[in-house]
């Protein structure tokens, strides 16, 4: 149909040099012309067509006409409300007049409402008695021939008044219409053949590219609008997280060591070589290489000997030391190892090395800060007080379901200074857990082979309407902080919580395999709000 209509088009063009209306064109399968709204928005189908293509040009022209509405088409094919009254109605003296309920059972209420208005000032009925009867023997109804005219032409020939007072009593409505001049283009031709878009092997290897007509390339046009990159939800409450450890003081440190050794994993934190969490059933080890550069020496015969012996007030856990469990190679279970490791290089000065803790930890990628004003300088024995924290990636050999991952996101944090106590430490969580919007919190007392007291953190979920458990925390033991060479008066916070929790309960999450991994919807990270703590 549509390349009939273009042909069409160019064939009288062709024969008559211009279109001065396209209401005159008879379209294909029609016998009338296309006078009809419908028709010219067939014909502008096809002059867009051709006018992309340069084969024709073409005006718009605008019209307003007036359509029936479900009243006025009713009117046009059964008459008016006054003329069906008038007809229901016996003529004066030949019968018994009709009732009001009569008429309305003959011609229906709304009818029978309307029309009785309209027939007495038109003086077509009388009453008489009780009831109503004809006082014309004949009528003109001109509202249905006036429906009629508009139907057939779309306005009337008795004006504008007449169809303002039509438009009043809703029978009509006006509709704007358009009817199109055309002339011929610039690349005018009487066949509709598409232009080519592109340049095939096909083409190439027969030749036909070089008579073949190709489609202007338009430079003006816009492009695809690329989609913007989005932040996936766990990026948003990290940094979330991040930036509320940034305000209280903290420091970041650099965790970008996913492989470490089973000593600064768990012998530094004095966990036992024997302990179910160094088991292969929990933890990952690398098959090559199995084993890591050995630790600083000194500090090492301090670690295995407070393992073995005891020391610092401890009896130890009097097994056997073995230095190739110390030394295997593994994915890190927690990121307290590389917290272990730059508690280390924050003890040198106190452990009478040359180098500064502040310096040692800058060049490890963090700073040292002081806990409150005023203890941020190194005391005489060389100790400086800092608060760093870190947010990464840990791995341990779980199973995986709805809740755990073999790999997740640990956030953590430890405060070191002098005289802290456990008051310091659940003071502290009650500060940073309101900045994260969580306030009705509990501590319940735990066991931790590195922190001695330990505590789970606790918060009450609304929608769950229950205490779900949100994180762990202690302060480190004598036996990991001392062999440091951290002096008997300084205390260590730590305390972590996953990054996964807190994100599945702020975006409505119950399966962690849809926030993570190949399940993940695209469209879901691009729609997902940003969160506010």
């Amino acid at each position: 149909m549509a390349e009939a209509i273009q042909q069409l088009i160019l064939d009288t063009l062709d024969k008559e040099g211009e279109i001065k209306d396209t209401r005159t064109l008879v379209l294909p399968g029609y016998k009338e012309p296309a006078a009809t709204h419908d028709s010219q928005i067939i014909i502008l189908g096809a002059l867009n067509s051709l006018s992309s293509r340069d084969m024709i040009a073409y005006t718009t022209h605008e019209t307003v006409s007036h359509v029936l509405t479900q009243e006025g088409a009713q009117i046009a094919l059964q008459g008016s409300h006054e003329a069906r009254v008038w007809a229901a109605c016996p003529k004066k003296g030949e019968g018994a007049p009709i009732t009001p309920k009569q008429l309305q059972e003959k011609v229906g209420a709304e009818t029978a409402k309307i029309g009785q208005g309209q027939a007495f000032k038109n003086k077509w009925i009388g009453k008489e008695g009780d009831g109503f009867v004809k006082l014309v023997d004949s009528i003109t109804d001109t509202t249905q021939l006036q429906m009629r005219e508009v139907d057939s032409t779309g306005t009337l020939k008795a004006g504008e008044k007449a169809l303002a007072d039509l438009r009043k009593r809703k029978l009509i409505a006006q509709r704007k219409g358009q009817w199109f001049s055309v002339r011929k283009g610039s690349n005018f031709s009487t066949s509709t053949a598409k232009p080519e878009t592109d340049l095939t092997v096909d083409m190439l290897a027969s030749g036909s590219w070089k008579t073949a007509t190709y489609k202007k390339y338009n430079f003006e046009a816009d492009g695809i609008p690329p989609n913007g990159g989005a932040l996936h939800p766990l990026l948003k409450v990290r940094e979330e997280i991040r930036n509320i450890f940034l305000e209280m003081g903290f420091a970041e440190m650099p965790t970008s060591s996913f492989v470490e050794s089973g000593f600064w994993c768990f012998d530094a934190l004095f966990v036992p070589q024997q302990h179910p969490a160094r088991e292969v059933q929990d933890t990952f080890y690398l098959s090559d290489p199995a084993q890591s550069l050995p630790p600083p020496k000194d500090y090492y015969e301090r670690v295995s000997k407070v393992h073995e012996q005891g020391g610092y007030g401890s009896t130890g856990y009097r097994a056997p030391w073995s230095h190739e469990e110390s030394r295997k190679l593994l994915l890190r279970t927690h990121t307290t190892a590389s917290s272990a490791s730059m508690l280390y290089k924050l003890a040198a000065r106190c452990r009478g090395e040359d180098e500064d803790a502040e310096e040692a930890v800058k060049r490890e990628g963090a700073h040292a800060s002081s806990t409150v004003p005023g203890t941020g300088k190194p005391g005489p024995d060389g100790f400086r007080p800092a608060k760093l924290f870190s947010i990464d990636r840990v791995f341990r050999n779980e199973t995986m379901d709805a809740t755990h991952l073999a790999e997740f996101h640990q956030v953590e944090g430890v405060v070191a200074d002098r005289g802290l106590t456990l008051a310091d430490l659940i003071g502290f969580m009650r500060v940073f857990f309101k900045k994260m919007g969580i306030e009705n919190l509990r501590f319940k007392p735990a066991y931790n082979p590195y922190t001695e007291p330990s505590l789970e953190i606790f918060a009450f979920h609304p929608q769950l309407k229950k205490w779900v458990e949100v994180g762990n925390s202690g302060m480190f033991r004598p036996e990991m902080l001392e062999p440091m060479g951290f002096p008997k008066d300084v205390h260590v916070h730590g305390w972590g919580i996953s990054l996964e929790r807190p994100t599945m309960i702020r975006y409505g999450i119950n399966n962690i395999r849809t926030l993570v991994g190949h399940k993940v919807s695209l469209e879901s990270v691009e729609k997902s709000p940003a969160v506010r703590f």
